[in-house]
C-alpha cells in the first residue's frame, strides 16, 4: 500500500476492489486493517458501503460476501479466525472503523425496498413505522436516485446489513450438512449480543478516541414526505407525520445505551417484523378467512377469476415471507439472551416499586426490552410459523424457539441455586406477571400446536418427541395454575372495573428514546391482561380459554389416542387386538373421526384375513407356481368325478364319516366371521361341499420336508418305498388321533 496522503479516495476504493479479486483472504484483511488505521475518516467513508457489502453480501443476494453462514473453524481454521478477529465487537478493526466514522457524523443511504414487507409498505404509503429506529431517517430520493431510502449512521448501516444477511443470503449447496451453531455468523450474533446486551456490568464505551455517542440526526436533505398519522391505535406507539419526526437520541440519558437499543431494534425489525399487526387482526374475522380460502382455491384452479386487490395485498403481507430454519435458530438465540439480559436485574431493581429516576438507563432498558420491542412482533412471527410451517420434523426449530420464550426462569441467575426440594423445581410466583402479560403466547399458540399435532404422524419418533417436549414444559408445577389465573383475569367482567374502560386503548406520546415513551407501571393485573390480548387480537376477538370445555374435548381425544398408543399391544377378553373407534350403522361399521385418526397414525387397525375360496388364493412366494396350478387341476378333476361319493361318506355318523369330514371339509369355515358389511347378502352362497385339496404338495416347505425325511431314512438303510409307507402310516395314525379329538371337542360344545 502507498502512503495514505498520496492516494485519492476513488483510487483507494479501486485498489481495494482489485485486491479483493487477486489476493488471498488473510492478506486482504491485513491490508484492510492497515487502511483503517492509517487513513482518516474523510477518505474511509467512501469505502465503507463497499466494505460492508463485500463482507455480508449484497441486499439482493447476488453477491455472497464472506459467506459467514457457511464458515466454520474446523473446516477453514485460518479464514475463520481472521474473519472473527476482524469483526469482533470488542476491538475488531471493523468496529474501529464504525466508531471512527460515527464520530464524524457520516450518513449512508439504505434503500427502503429491502426492508421487511410491513415496514416497506408503511413507508411507501407515507406512514411512518412505530419503531424509533426509522424516525428522522426517511429521505426522498435525490435527483436521479432510485427510490426512498433511510439515512443511517455507520453503526446502524453496519447492523442493518449484518442482520439482513441472515435472510438475503442463501446457503451454498454444500452447506446443507453444516452445523448451524458452529458457523461464524451465529457465533458473531452471540458475541454481539453478549457485548451490547451484557448480563453483567454495563455496556463498554466505544474503543475510539472520540466520543462514540451518536449525534442528532441531520435535517432531511430533501423535502419532508407527507406522512400520515396513525392516530390512537391499540397500545402501540403513535405513528407520526414525518414533519414531527424527532431524533431517537434526543434524551441525553439514552447515550449510555444507544448501541444496545439500536442493536436490539435492528435484530427485531429485520428478523421478526415480517407480518403486520393490522393485517393479522383482519385475518381473524371469519369473512376474511373465507375470502382467503377462496383466493387460494382460485390460485390452484386452472380456470380462476382474479382475486380482489385488497385480498391479494393481504395475502402478500401475511404469507409471502417464510423463515428458514437458520432464521428461526437465530431468533431463538436472541430470545434466550434477552431473557438472560432482562433477568440480570437484581430483585430490588426488577420489582415495580423500584421504578424511579435513580435507575440507570441500562436497568430501565433491561426491564423494558422484551415487552417494549419483542412481544408483539414475536407473537405474529410465531402465529405465522404455527400456521404455515410444513407438517414435518423441521418444525422442531420453531417449537424450541417458542418453548425458550415461554420459560424465562430457565435463564435466571437463581436457576443454578435451586435446591433438591421438589417445591423449588416448580415455577416461582415471581413469574406470574410474565405469564399473564404473555397469555396468548401460552394459550393460543398451545392450541395451535395441538391442532398441528393432531394432524401429524405421531408414530414418528421425531413428531412424538415434540409432543413430549410441549407436555413436559406445560406440566411444570404451578405453571398451569398461573395460566388459569391469567385467563380468569381476562374473563373477569368489565362491569366490575368500570374505571378501566376509558384508559384501555390510550397510548403514551412518543418523543425520542424508549426511555421517555415507556408508560408508567400498571399494577392492575386484569387491565394488563386485557390490554395484552386486545392489543394483539383486536377488541372484537373471540378468546378460546385453554381450560375451557372446547379445548378439554379436543384434549380428551388426543389423550385417548395417546392411551391407545401406549396400550396398542393390549388384547381384549377375546384375545384380539382392539379395533379402531367406530359405530354401527345400517351397512355395518362406520369409522368415527377418532377411528380415522387411529388408522392414519397406525394406532389401531382392523384384522384383515382372506375369506374367499382357499383354493383360489394368489400363489405365494413360498409355492411353486406351475406345480400349484397342476395340483389344482388334478384336485378339481377328482372333486368333480367323485363329488357324490365324498358327500355320502361325509354324511355318515360313524367314525369313517368323521374321518372323511376331517380331511374333505375346510376347517373353521362355518365359524368364520364376515367382516365386510357389503357382502352380507352373499353369505348364504358361501357354503361349499366336501372336496380334496392337494395344494399343500406345491409348497417348498412340504417338498423340502419330504426330501429331508427320505435323506434321513437312507442313512438308516431304509428304501424309498418303505419310507413312503412309513410316512403314510404315521399320517394315518395322526389323522385318527385328530379325528377323535375333534369329535370329542364337538360333544363338549353341545
Amino acid at each position: 500500500m502507498a502512503s495514505p496522503h498520496m492516494q485519492q479516495p476513488s483510487f483507494l476504493l479501486a485498489s481495494l476492489k482489485a485486491d479483493s479479486m487477486n489476493k488471498p483472504f488473510a492478506q486482504r484483511c491485513q491490508d484492510l486493517v492497515k487502511v483503517i488505521e492509517d487513513f482518516p475518516a474523510k477518505e474511509l467513508h467512501t469505502i465503507f458501503p463497499w466494505l460492508v457489502e463485500s463482507i455480508f453480501g449484497s441486499l439482493d443476494g447476488v453477491l455472497a460476501g464472506w459467506n459467514l453462514r457457511s464458515l466454520q473453524g474446523r473446516v477453514s481454521p485460518v479464514e475463520y479466525s481472521v474473519a472473527m478477529e476482524f469483526l469482533d465487537p470488542g476491538g475488531g478493526p471493523m468496529m474501529k472503523l464504525v466508531y471512527k466514522l460515527q464520530a464524524e457524523d457520516y450518513k449512508f443511504d439504505f434503500p427502503v425496498s429491502y426492508l421487511p414487507g410491513p415496514v416497506k409498505a408503511s413507508i411507501q404509503e407515507r406512514v411512518l413505522p412505530d419503531s424509533p429506529l426509522y424516525h428522522n431517517k426517511v429521505q426522498l430520493p435525490a435527483p436521479g436516485g432510485l427510490g426512498l431510502h433511510l439515512a443511517l449512521n455507520p453503526f446502524e448501516y453496519y447492523m442493518f446489513f449484518f442482520a439482513l444477511s441472515l435472510i438475503t443470503q442463501k446457503p451454498l449447496p454444500g452447506a446443507l450438512h453444516i452445523r448451524t451453531s458452529d458457523c461464524a455468523y451465529f457465533i458473531l450474533v452471540d458475541r454481539y449480543l453478549s457485548w451490547f446486551l451484557p448480563t453483567e456490568g454495563s455496556v463498554l464505551p466505544p474503543l475510539s478516541s472520540s466520543p462514540g455517542g451518536p449525534s442528532p440526526s441531520p435535517a432531511p436533505r430533501t423535502p419532508a414526505m407527507p406522512f400520515a398519522s396513525y392516530g390512537l391505535h391499540h397500545t402501540s406507539l403513535l405513528k407520526r407525520h414525518v414533519s414531527h419526526q424527532t431524533s431517537v437520541n434526543a434524551d441525553p440519558a439514552s447515550h449510555e445505551i444507544w448501541r444496545s437499543e439500536t442493536l436490539l431494534q435492528v435484530f427485531v425489525e429485520m428478523w421478526l417484523h415480517h407480518y403486520s399487526l393490522e393485517m393479522y387482526q383482519k385475518m381473524q374475522s371469519p369473512h376474511a378467512k373465507l375470502e382467503v380460502l377462496h383466493y387460494r382455491l382460485s390460485v390452484c384452479s386452472a380456470l380462476h377469476s382474479p382475486a380482489q386487490p385488497s385480498l391479494q395485498a393481504l395475502h402478500a403481507h401475511q404469507e409471502s415471507f417464510m423463515p428458514s430454519e437458520e432464521h428461526v435458530l437465530a431468533v431463538r438465540l436472541l430470545l434466550k439472551h434477552l431473557h438472560a439480559f432482562s433477568n440480570s436485574l437484581r430483585p430490588e431493581q426488577a420489582s415495580p416499586s423500584a421504578h424511579s429516576h435513580a435507575a440507570s438507563p441500562l436497568e430501565e432498558f433491561k426491564r423494558a426490552a422484551v415487552p417494549r420491542f419483542v412481544q408483539q412482533k414475536l407473537y405474529l412471527f410465531l402465529q405465522h410459523c404455527f400456521g404455515h410451517w410444513p407438517l414435518d420434523a423441521s418444525f422442531r426449530a420453531v417449537l424450541e424457539m417458542w418453548l425458550s420464550y415461554l420459560q424465562p426462569w430457565r435463564y435466571a441467575p437463581e436457576k443454578q441455586a435451586l435446591s433438591s426440594d421438589s417445591q423449588a423445581r416448580g415455577v416461582s410466583e415471581r413469574w406470574a406477571p410474565f405469564v399473564q402479560e404473555n397469555l396468548l403466547i401460552y394459550t393460543k399458540l398451545f392450541l395451535g400446536f395441538l391442532s398441528r399435532a393432531l394432524r401429524t404422524d405421531l408414530v414418528s419418533p421425531k413428531n412424538a418427541l415434540m409432543v413430549f417436549r410441549v407436555a413436559k414444559v406445560f406440566a411444570q408445577p404451578n405453571l398451569a395454575e398461573m395460566i388459569q389465573r391469567g385467563e380468569q383475569l381476562f374473563l373477569e367482567p368489565e362491569l366490575v372495573i368500570p374505571h378501566r374502560q376509558h384508559r384501555l386503548f390510550t397510548a403514551p406520546t412518543f418523543t425520542g428514546s424508549f426511555l421517555s415513551s415507556w408508560p408508567p407501571a400498571v399494577t392492575d393485573a386484569s387491565f394488563k391482561v386485557k390490554s395484552h390480548v386486545y392489543s394483539l387480537e383486536g377488541q372484537d376477538c373471540k378468546y378460546t380459554p385453554m381450560f375451557g370445555p372446547e379445548v378439554r374435548a379436543l384434549l380428551s381425544e388426543a389423550q385417548l389416542a395417546q392411551l391407545t398408543l401406549a396400550l396398542g399391544t393390549a388384547q381384549d377378553e377375546n384375545g384380539k387386538k382392539q379395533l379402531p373407534d367406530c359405530v354401527v350403522g345400517e351397512d355395518g361399521l362406520i369409522l368415527t373421526p377418532l377411528g380415522r385418526y387411529q388408522i392414519i397414525n397406525g394406532l389401531r387397525r382392523f384384522d384383515i384375513e382372506y375369506q374367499g375360496d382357499s383354493e383360489l388364493q394368489p400363489i405365494r412366494s413360498y409355492e411353486i407356481a406351475s406345480l400349484v396350478r397342476l395340483l389344482f387341476r388334478l384336485s378339481s378333476a377328482i372333486n368333480h368325478r367323485f363329488a357324490g361319493q365324498m358327500a355320502a361318506l361325509c354324511s355318515r355318523a360313524d367314525f369313517l364319516g368323521s374321518f372323511c369330514r376331517y380331511h374333505l371339509l375346510e376347517p373353521g369355515l362355518s365359524g368364520r366371521r364376515l367382516l365386510s358389511p357389503v357382502g352380507r347378502g352373499r353369505a348364504a352362497n358361501r357354503a361349499r361341499g366336501p372336496r380334496l385339496s392337494l395344494r399343500f404338495l406345491g409348497s417348498y416347505r412340504t417338498l423340502l420336508t419330504l426330501l429331508l425325511a427320505f435323506f434321513v431314512a437312507s442313512l438308516f438303510c431304509v428304501g424309498p418305498l418303505l419310507c413312503a409307507l412309513l410316512l403314510v402310516l404315521g399320517y394315518v395314525l395322526y389323522a385318527v388321533a385328530m379325528t377323535l379329538l375333534t369329535e370329542r371337542g364337538k360333544l363338549h360344545q353341545l
